[in-house]
């Protein structure tokens, strides 16, 4: 049997026990004021069937989540295997804004955000309501539009602070 230790509940041991469980890895998209950005994410999930929702977490002091705010509408790829660099680019602190998309194949959905070529699936989702939590926002939307890639790779998933892949 494997012995566990129980101690309070710290930031690391907090992240270290969050690490544990695995994660499907999305790119988030907002088009405001002329602006695009985009981060990744592995705080998203579906919430409701009817209507359609889903949420996604989003730290407050990233730079992300003003744009996502005041915008209203963002975007969700959900990322394949062979994605992972553009995971890696998107999740980078403090990246220049300008350019960040040039090494990334997307193009501009009808709502006006950036969704990913080669996403195993793609959604569009209107902000129905924000919730502060913590150091985060749980951003909750409806979705609005869907896409789904025909022949998809195996799924990007994060797990122990890594990337890897789910077939």
């Amino acid at each position: 049997m494997t012995a566990y230790r129980t101690q309070p509940a710290g930031a690391d041991d907090f992240r270290a026990v969050m690490s544990r469980l695995v994660s499907g890895v999305v790119l988030l998209s907002a088009h405001h004021d002329g602006h695009d950005h985009a981060m990744t994410a592995t705080a998203f999930t579906s919430v409701s069937l009817d209507p359609p929702l889903v949420l996604a977490c989003v730290e407050q002091a990233a730079r992300f989540h003003e744009l996502v705010t005041d915008s209203g509408v963002w975007g969700v790829s959900l990322l394949g295997r062979k994605q992972r660099a553009a995971a890696e680019w998107l999740a980078t602190p403090g990246r220049p804004l300008v350019g960040q998309f040039d090494a990334i194949p997307h193009w501009r959905a009808e709502s006006g955000v950036l969704l990913f070529t080669g996403s195993l699936a793609t959604l569009e989702a209107r902000t129905t309501a924000i919730h502060q939590a913590g150091d985060h926002s749980i951003i909750v939307g409806e979705v609005i539009a869907t896409g789904l890639d025909d022949d998809p790779d195996d799924a990007l998933v994060h797990y122990r602070s890594r990337y890897g892949s789910i077939a």
